[in-house]
């Protein structure tokens, strides 16, 4: 097996990120069980601090059963704007080491400090000391000779901590893992391997790689690989977006106030994304997944470019309005696309 020996590959996670910046902000939250998404009723959960998982609570979960379950949780609404303030803090620093970065999310970067010529560990360390001097914030980092496994090690020892997986670890530190701790296994493929008695990576490495690619498709080899140490992607600094857009799975519902708050949330981090970025799209899309693991999709395009939260916003929960739910959802998804820079508009009127 072709396995590099040099653990050159870090995973950056902050930690209840959302959350921890409420804290960070109005330091008279510290302590509390803090729930960020929104106060009504009919909103969902977008994270929670460490303080309210205790209690049950998690991301996805409507509020008013995160209510139930932490009576005294304090409810916040998404600042997705501050959220993407500390965000760029965390990314400047970062890219001060090494222009190696691959931002994956808000909240998680891949690093690559093959050209540091410094210890992982080190790096690990001088970085969490870093971003707790500028924005008062910790992180979880994994370190390992591929993404895949620093990936894994990032989730560790959550919150605040650092894990190394070396190649002599791999894969018996993998075994007990489910299924779909591995990259490339979603919920569906998850449940269908559980359904054949496959639950945990021990159970799937028994498997051939002939039957993962029956079973997967071409994903099979990627994931045959993986369970055994072995995955080849780099760290990209440039990936080119054909379209930007989020998903979330979460409790089945047909609560169409519910589905409608996920598309506002939405709405606004893809916004913030775009102006990040400086670009717009002329098509949204709306995705939604039943229980029954039926996808339907609904778009529109536009001859002019969008890229406020209000304009996405209001097309999404109209496309939404217009895919006939029968069955509870359990996956949505909006994406905008047709991507292009804030800059051709501006030339255009310079005409």
């Amino acid at each position: 097996m072709d396995i590099p020996s040099r653990l050159n590959i870090i995973h950056i996670d902050m930690d209840a990120f959302y959350a921890s910046v409420e804290e960070r902000d109005n330091p008279k939250l510290k302590g509390l069980p803090i729930i960020v998404g929104g106060r009504s009723g009919h909103g969902v959960v977008t994270t929670a601090n460490y303080v309210a998982r205790r209690y049950g609570v998690h991301s996805a979960m409507p509020n008013f059963m995160a209510k139930k379950l932490c009576p005294r949780g304090v409810f916040l609404p998404v600042r997705m704007s501050r959220y993407q303030e500390v965000s760029r803090e965390v990314l400047n620093i970062l890219h001060s080491f090494t222009d190696l970065v691959e931002q994956v999310s808000i909240d998680e970067s891949y690093v690559d400090i093959t050209e540091l010529n410094m210890d992982p560990a080190d790096f690990a360390h001088r970085v969490k000391a870093k971003v707790m001097e500028v924005t008062g914030l910790t992180m979880s980092i994994g370190i390992s000779y591929n993404k895949f496994l620093a990936k894994i090690a990032s989730d560790w020892n959550k919150p605040n901590g650092i894990k190394v997986i070396s190649p002599d670890m791999v894969p018996a530190i993998l075994l007990p893992l489910k299924v779909k701790a591995v990259h490339g296994i979603g919920p569906k493929s998850a449940e269908k391997l559980n359904r054949i008695g496959i639950y945990t990576v021990g159970d799937l490495i028994n498997l051939s790689e002939e039957f993962l690619v029956e079973f997967f498709g071409k994903m099979g080899t990627d994931i045959y690989n993986r369970i055994r140490g072995i995955d080849h992607r780099e760290v990209n600094t440039e990936r080119e977006r054909k379209s930007l857009g989020t998903e979330t799975t979460f409790k089945a519902t047909k609560d169409m106030k519910i589905l409608e708050s996920y598309i506002r949330d939405f709405s606004m981090e893809i916004a913030d994304s775009l102006a990040k970025k400086e670009i717009q799209g002329r098509t949204v899309t709306v995705k939604i997944k039943d229980e029954d693991f039926k996808t339907r999709t609904k778009s529109k395009t536009f001859l002019e470019d969008i890229h406020l939260a209000e304009e996405i916003c209001d097309i999404g929960i109209s496309l939404l309005h217009e895919i006939k739910i029968h069955n509870n959802i359990r996956l949505i998804g909006l994406t905008i696309s047709n991507l292009s820079s804030l800059e051709v508009e501006q030339l255009s009127f310079l005409k």
